[in-house]
């Protein structure tokens, strides 16, 4: 595709709009505005070209290009290496956990497997560094051929920067979900003239119009194919069209005529070439000890590069990512094995053993058991420097080259769980069917069941996970005892999350009692034994049988020594039992501990869950607008990661805001995506929102069908919140039997908890139901109670049933001073269902009271404003960039953008600017 004039330099034949829009990007960036862009298009189209031009109008530009390798797709973090490696000397420059993380990523040091998104910040911060001193290019051609681990990364470095001067281009042939959501040019065939022009430029001599007209309408104008099939045909196919091909596609055929040139070529040249379409990463050095073992003279590349297929200076590249495939497809396979048999001999063993044991993999022939033994090392490696993806595809090949059956079980196993922690759930799956196979013992037979049942779970969270992880529960009793009661408690859990769906009669009922027959645990028990102990008494015997062993679980979980990382990751668990116990301290403390630990960890795949769970705090203690922000800052995340968004705490904030539109399209979502899955749990949930609601815009019929149907099943948590919204609509109903029998059930909860919270509900509820002194005892001591802990919307829920109690019985005075806590708080928080409420009853006392107006100054977006608390508390530019997983360039940026908002100068100002309320990443 040849180039013609323009301005303000030479764009590509037919493709000003996109050299144009190309250009534009580059412009912004040394202005301080990073540009994203993802080139999508067929092979052939002119990605790469397009690619070459920004390299030519990247002036002042530091260019950093990186080539995705099909075959190089199973080793983690080869392509971000690859883009990386001429700045490493920079990474000295990062925070430590981040240059840990790089450094064991990149095989550079040993250490514990970093989280991928941790390493994502580090590139993140390391671009950024580098952009300091000139703008940065990066240009990831063959997107669609980086492993998974290399794409995942840049994906989120691409949603991450903001105010970087760095420009991140992908190329790509498909729609990928990696990348789905950023800017996107397509890129698709050139028009008829340019088309005619192109072709034109390949053929010497005369076309007949209507082969022209043929090619052209068949190659659909990729340039590619216009420049490469006419050398596949004769002059007399060109003259007149007899035999031209018209079914295959034009990938293929462009591969086709590739394959022609590479047989055309001499043997030592194509043998030559085959070597380096065999080594992904371009090494010369490595290519020409590869060759000189296969007695390949030194001269045998210039007929190559005369050919124009390769070019051969610092890195080996090939003209199109075709002609690499072309080559190495076309050959036979006995071919392929003995290029990678000598690519593997001329790979150093220390510095590389990784990559010589993949090409040994590639060059056996059949079952070898050294070599799969081998590759069995390389995965341990690969799994400790955090290429999950890496590991699970040396495992899965070693797999296949394990002689003996029993031990390729064994491997097609640990390949299996490999292939789970890696994202690649239907791999697992046929790994998991070939270990069927295998003669395994007990313990792996038993292994096997449980983590098929683990993906039955992660795929799905419906009903079906419970009934699969109690049978491999039952199967590990005799032979793994903290393995059996670990799957024991992970069935309790998926139980839980199915609720009133679970398959089985008796739901987590039934789960706990086949729980109860697990073996008893080992001392000292772990945080998991207290919770499976507490549990099974929890649904077994009754609430009140559980709470006391629940409490120490919690505990134990709250216990910052000696928490092992089997004990942390039901962290989760512990949140969800903590309000069933109506305890707001243990609920706080583990919400709290559970997000600083995603922080530090630097684990986004967590982060997101340990945000909302964070956010839930939040909400009862009436902080909204730090519940919004941890919100926004999950499905920032959730978006980066390409991980379904989390919307049970959005959708029970609405509900306390009163914002019917919104908390009932929620709602209505969440139902049917639960219903579809199983996840009985979220259905209660959305339940529970809606009596909320309803309580607050006074509409208690609706509320009172709503809480009805919370409280048909013991869900963890949400029955007992289920029963306080039960009362309070039944008594607004006058359905006193339907509220008499609630709050006796809730009796039965909250006295055995005894919290202040649970004793606080218990008195404003009972209050509802009782007359006279004894409703106005109630009431003081509801009121009270509440006052003494973190629950302020059910606080100012007490004041507000209390002053409209008060004003019923013409008591206007007293009510006022109720009813004007209640809607100062409601209006403060934004529960503007509640403050309305609270409203109507004061203007029934006589009071004229304002409705609650929106803001006319220039609010802080939800970042913005964590940013600025941040900044507050004294946390410098690098420190809020790492907890918030964004550069200090961009720190910077949207601090300019808070002064500008808040009419202040500088940082100091900050404390006076903002409300000191308590931060929600304590």
């Amino acid at each position: 595709m040849g180039p013609s004039s323009g301005h303000p330099r030479s764009v590509l034949r037919g493709r000003r709009s996109e050299c144009e829009a190309l250009t534009r990007l580059l412009d912004a960036v040394p202005t301080g505005r990073s540009s994203v862009l993802v080139l999508r298009g067929e092979a052939g189209c002119g990605k790469s070209a397009l690619l070459d031009f920004m390299v030519e109008r990247a002036s002042g530009f530091r260019v950093a290009r990186v080539v995705g390798v099909e075959s190089e797709m199973e080793l983690a973090y080869a392509g971000l290496h690859q883009l990386c490696a001429p700045m490493l000397d920079r990474v000295e420059r990062l925070p430590a956990p981040q240059r840990d993380a790089l450094r064991v990523a990149f095989g550079q040091q040993e250490g514990d497997a970093p989280d991928r998104f941790r390493i994502g910040l580090a590139v993140l911060t390391l671009l950024a560094d580098t952009s300091e001193e000139q703008p940065l290019a990066c240009l990831i051609d063959d997107a669609q051929w980086l492993d998974r681990a290399s794409v995942q990364c840049l994906a989120f470095v691409a949603r991450r920067v903001m105010a970087d001067p760095i420009a991140l281009i992908f190329a790509v042939r498909e729609p990928s979900d990696e990348l789905n959501g950023l800017p996107e040019l397509k890129v698709e065939g050139l028009g008829e003239r340019d088309s005619h022009l192109v072709l034109a430029s390949a053929i010497r001599g005369p076309l007949d119009v209507q082969v022209r007209d043929r090619i052209v309408a068949e190659t659909r104008g990729n340039p590619l194919a216009l420049l490469q099939l006419p050398r596949s045909l004769t002059p007399t196919e060109l003259a007149g069209g007899f035999g031209l091909p018209n079914t295959a596609a034009v990938v293929s055929r462009v591969e086709q005529s590739f394959y022609r040139q590479f047989r055309s070529l001499p043997d030592d040249t194509q043998q030559l070439l085959l070597t380096a379409a065999a080594e992904p990463i371009g090494d010369v050095t490595l290519l020409r000890r590869a060759a000189e073992l296969q007695g390949i003279g030194a001269d045998a590349a210039a007929a190559a590069v005369a050919a124009g297929l390769v070019e051969l200076g610092t890195r080996v590249r090939f003209r199109h990512p075709l002609v690499r495939s072309a080559v190495y497809q076309s050959v036979s396979v006995g071919d392929r094995q003995a290029v990678h048999r000598a690519l593997a001999e001329a790979t150093d063993l220390v510095h590389d053993p990784d990559r010589r044991a993949w090409h040994l993999a590639c060059a056996a022939s059949g079952p070898d058991e050294a070599v799969a033994d081998e590759l069995e090392r390389s995965a341990d490696r690969a799994r400790a420097r955090g290429g999950a993806v890496a590991a699970a595809a040396f495992l899965e090949r070693a797999t296949e080259l394990t002689p003996d059956r029993a031990r390729r079980g064994a491997r097609a196993l640990a390949a299996a769980q490999a292939k789970l922690l890696a994202g690649a759930p239907d791999s697992a799956q046929a790994l998991l069917a070939a270990a069927e196979l295998a003669p395994l013992g007990g313990t792996r037979r038993a292994g096997l069941e449980r983590l098929r049942a683990q993906l039955s779970f992660l795929l799905r969270r419906g009903n079906d996970a419970p009934a699969l992880l109690l049978n491999a529960a039952e199967h590990l009793k005799a032979l793994d005892t903290p393995s059996a009661r670990e799957t024991y408690l992970e069935a309790l859990g998926a139980a839980i999350f199915a609720g009133r769906l679970s398959k089985r009669g008796g739901g987590v009922a039934d789960a706990a009692g086949a729980a109860r027959t697990a073996p008893q645990a080992p001392e000292p028990a772990r945080a998991i034994d207290l919770l499976l102990d507490g549990l099974v008494r929890r649904f077994s015997d009754g609430y009140g049988a559980g709470v006391q062993p629940l409490r120490r679980a919690l505990g134990a979980l709250s216990e910052d020594e000696g928490r092992s990382q089997d004990d942390t990751r039901w962290l989760w668990l512990g949140c969800r039992i903590a309000p069933d116990l109506w305890d707001d301290e243990s609920w706080h403390e583990l919400a709290t501990r559970q997000l600083r630990h995603a922080r530090d960890a630097g684990w986004l795949t967590a982060l997101p869950i340990s945000l909302t769970y964070r956010a839930g705090v939040d909400v009862h203690a009436g902080e909204f607008a730090s519940a919004a922000e941890l919100i926004d800052e999950a499905d920032v995340i959730t978006e980066a990661t390409g991980s379904p968004p989390l919307m049970y705490t959005s959708l029970v904030l609405s509900a306390w805001r009163g914002q019917e539109a919104q908390a009932t399209a929620l709602i209505r979502a969440s139902i049917e995506d639960a219903t579809a899955r199983g996840e009985g749990r979220a259905i209660a949930l959305a339940d529970y929102a809606t009596a909320v609601l309803y309580n607050g815009l006074s509409r208690y019929q609706d509320s009172l069908a709503a809480a009805q149907r919370v409280c048909e099943h013991d869900d963890l948590g949400l029955f007992g919140w289920g029963l306080t919204e039960l009362v309070e609509a039944a008594v607004r109903s006058d359905r006193l039997d339907i509220g008499a029998t609630a709050l006796q059930r809730l009796e039965e909860r909250t006295r055995a908890a005894g919290t202040e919270w649970a004793l606080g509900i218990e008195a404003r509820c009972r209050a509802t139901l009782s007359d006279g002194q004894a409703a106005d005892a109630l009431y003081r001591e509801a009121v009270d109670r509440l006052a003494r802990t973190r629950i302020t919307v059910h606080l100012a829920r007490a004041q507000l049933l209390y002053g409209e109690w008060l004003r019923r019985g013409n008591r206007r005075v007293e009510a006022r001073e109720h009813l004007h806590r209640a809607h100062d708080t409601f209006s403060r928080i934004g529960a503007d269902g509640f403050a309305e409420r609270a409203r109507r009853e004061l203007l029934a006392t006589g009071e004229t009271v304002r409705r609650r107006t929106i803001e006319t100054l220039q609010e802080l977006t939800a970042q913005e404003a964590q940013i600025a608390r941040l900044a507050r508390d004294d946390l410098t530019n690098p420190e809020i960039g790492a907890q918030l997983f964004i550069s200090s360039r961009t720190v910077e940026w949207h601090l300019g953008k808070v002064f500008a908002k808040l009419d202040i100068t500088s940082r100091r100002q900050l404390r006076r600017a903002l409300p000191d309320s308590s931060s929600a990443t304590s």
